[in-house]
C-alpha cells in the first residue's frame, strides 16, 4: 500500500513539474513568437490598436520626450502622439505616423513595449493569469545636455553633435540638423501629414528625415589621424620617434601630385608636434610609411565599413567607409567600390589621403565619437545605446540595458599613448583655448575639403577629463559642414571646436 502511495505522489509530482515547466516555456521562454503569430488571439481589452494609449520616452534626467494625449471618442485614430520640445529630440525618438502605420527612431525600435502587450511575468501570479500593459522606454539621453547641444548648433542650418559615456556605451546627447517637427508627423489629419511629409523631400538623401547624428556623413578630415596615430603605436612603433621634415606640400610618389597642408602652411617635427598642430605633409608621408594594409586594419579595428550597432533601425544608421584594398575583395554594398577607388601599391596618392581623412573616407558624427571614446575607454569601444531601461505601469523595471563591448580597438598602451598626443593638441596646438585647463581635455582638430569651391568640413572630436590618472566621462564629436553661414577658410577649431567645447564644459562642470 505504502508503495503504490510513494509510487503516485512521483507521479503527481512529475506531472506537476511538467505542468511548471511548460508554463514557464510558454508564458516565458516562447512568450514574443506566441504574441507575434497569427493566431495569436487579441489581449484582452485590445480590440482596436487606435483606442490604445501609447505610452513615454522619457529622458535620463526625467523630461518627457514623447507622450499621448487623452482619449477622444470621435478621434478615429485614437489618442494623439504628443513630442513636448518638437525638433530636440527627433534624431532620437523618431516619430510615430499613426495615419500611415509608419515610425522611425525609439518610436519603431521599442515599439513592442510601447503599445499594449502582454506583460513581462514577474511572478507566479502573473504566469498563471493574463495581464496586459503598456511601458515606459527610459533613455541614457539627458534633456539639459541636448539643449546645450541645441543651442551650440543654433548658428549653424547643418551639423550634428553626439556625446557618449566611453564606459559603458550611454549616448548622452544626439541632436543634429537640418531636423523635422515629429508632431507635425503624429498628426491625425492625413492630408496635412501626408503634405508635410512631401514638403520634407523625403527621396533626397539632404530630407531633414535623415538622422543627422547617424546617417549623414562626411570626410573626417584630420580627425582621421587619431586612427592613423593608433597605426603606429599597433604596426610600426618606430615612426613615433621620426623627425619629420618641415614642408609646405609633400610630393607624392610616382605621380607629380602634391598634398599640401591647410592654408598653405610648413610644418614638420616631431610626431607630438605634427598631431598637435595637424600637420599633413607630416601625416600624409606615415600613411606612405604605413602602407594601405596597416591603414585599412586599424581603420577596421575602430569600426570603419560596419554599421554601428545603435538601438534604432539600422536604414537609419550609416556605415563608416574607408576605401578597399587593392586585389580584394571588397563586399560592403553601404561603401563605394570599384576602379579608382582603392588604395595600394598602385594608388599610393590614395595611402597618403587615406591617412588624413580625405580620399574616400567618409563617417557619421557618431562613429567619430564612438572613436574617440575607444581612445578613452583604454581601446575598448562600448556599444552605444539610447535604451535606459524598461519600465512597466507599476513602475516595475521590465528589463534594463546591459553594457557590453562592440570592438576592442587597440591595446591599453596605444591609447594612452594616443592619448597624450591628444591633449597636445589642446594644451599647445590647434584647440588651444577651447577649454579650461583644469578640465585636461584630449581633442583633435579636422577641416576637410570637400572639393566643393574649396569649402570645407569642419569637426572636432574630445574626451575627458583626460589626465594620466583620469578615467573620462564624456566623449563628443561636432561637424559642421560646408555652408553659407561659414566662410571657406574656416577650421574645426573654429567652427565645431566651441560646439563640443560647451558640451563637455557643461557635462563635467555640471558633475556629471
Amino acid at each position: 500500500m505504502d508503495k503504490r502511495i510513494r509510487t503516485m505522489l512521483l507521479v503527481l509530482t512529475a506531472c506537476f513539474t511538467l505542468l511548471f515547466l511548460q508554463l514557464n516555456n510558454l508564458q516565458v521562454r516562447q512568450a514574443a513568437a506566441l504574441n507575434a503569430s497569427q493566431y495569436q488571439p487579441p489581449l484582452p481589452g485590445v480590440t482596436d490598436p487606435y483606442a490604445v494609449t501609447r505610452r513615454d520616452i522619457v529622458s535620463a534626467d526625467g523630461h518627457i520626450l514623447a507622450n499621448s494625449g487623452p482619449n477622444n471618442p470621435h478621434d478615429p485614430f485614437g489618442p494623439k502622439r504628443i513630442y513636448p520640445d518638437g525638433p530636440l529630440f527627433a534624431e532620437v525618438t523618431g516619430y510615430y505616423d499613426v495615419v500611415d502605420a509608419n515610425s522611425t527612431g525609439l518610436e519603431y525600435q521599442y515599439n513592442q513595449y510601447l503599445i499594449k502587450h502582454q506583460a513581462s511575468a514577474n511572478s507566479l501570479r502573473g504566469l498563471l493569469t493574463e495581464q496586459a500593459g503598456t511601458d515606459t522606454v527610459a533613455t541614457t539621453v539627458l534633456y539639459s545636455l541636448q539643449k546645450v547641444a541645441e543651442q551650440a548648433l543654433a548658428p549653424y542650418s547643418q551639423g550634428a553633435v553626439v556625446a557618449i559615456d566611453p564606459r559603458n556605451g550611454n549616448i548622452l546627447a544626439m541632436y543634429g540638423k537640418p531636423n523635422f517637427d515629429p508632431n507635425q508627423m503624429a498628426g491625425h489629419d492625413p492630408t496635412k501629414v501626408a503634405a508635410y511629409f512631401k514638403s520634407l523631400n523625403p527621396n533626397s538623401g539632404a530630407s531633414p528625415l535623415v538622422n543627422a547624428a547617424t546617417a549623414r556623413t562626411y570626410n573626417p578630415g584630420s580627425t582621421m589621424k587619431v586612427v592613423t596615430t593608433s597605426a603606429i603605436f599597433d604596426h610600426q612603433p618606430s615612426i613615433e620617434t621620426q623627425i619629420f621634415p618641415k614642408l609646405t606640400a609633400l610630393t607624392l610618389p610616382e605621380t607629380n601630385l602634391k598634398l599640401h597642408n591647410f592654408g598653405g602652411e610648413k610644418c614638420g617635427g616631431t610626431l607630438a608636434l605634427a598631431l598637435a598642430i595637424s600637420c599633413d605633409t607630416a601625416y600624409g608621408k606615415i600613411g606612405l610609411e604605413l602602407g594601405a594594409d596597416a591603414l585599412s586594419q586599424e581603420a577596421a579595428a575602430f569600426g570603419f565599413n560596419q554599421k554601428p550597432p545603435i538601438d534604432i533601425p539600422s536604414s537609419e544608421v550609416a556605415t563608416p567607409c574607408f576605401p578597399p584594398l587593392e586585389n580584394t575583395a571588397y563586399n560592403v554594398s553601404d561603401c563605394p567600390s570599384g576602379s579608382g577607388v582603392a588604395i595600394g601599391p598602385s594608388n599610393l596618392p590614395g595611402v597618403a589621403y587615406s591617412a588624413i581623412g580625405q580620399e574616400n573616407v567618409t563617417e557619421s558624427a557618431l562613429q567619430n565619437a564612438l572613436i574617440v571614446a575607444g581612445i578613452a575607454n583604454n581601446g575598448i569601444i562600448m556599444a552605444p545605446h539610447l535604451m535606459s531601461a524598461i519600465v512597466n505601469n507599476q513602475g516595475q523595471i521590465v528589463t534594463t540595458y546591459r553594457p557590453h563591448t562592440y570592438r576592442v580597438a587597440t591595446s591599453q598602451d596605444t591609447a594612452d599613448g594616443v592619448r597624450q598626443l591628444m591633449r597636445g593638441v589642446v594644451t599647445g596646438g590647434t584647440a588651444s583655448g577651447l577649454f579650461p585647463p583644469g578640465l585636461n581635455i584630449a581633442a583633435k582638430t579636422g577641416t576637410a575639403e570637400t572639393g566643393t569651391a574649396n569649402c570645407s568640413s569642419t569637426w572636432l572630436v574630445a574626451f575627458g577629463p583626460a589626465g594620466p590618472t583620469d578615467v573620462p566621462k564624456i566623449a563628443v564629436a561636432a561637424v559642421v559642414p560646408a555652408q553659407s553661414a561659414i566662410g571657406c577658410s574656416e577650421t574645426g577649431a573654429i567652427i565645431a571646436g566651441p560646439i563640443v567645447a560647451k558640451v563637455i564644459d557643461a557635462y563635467l562642470l555640471g558633475a556629471k
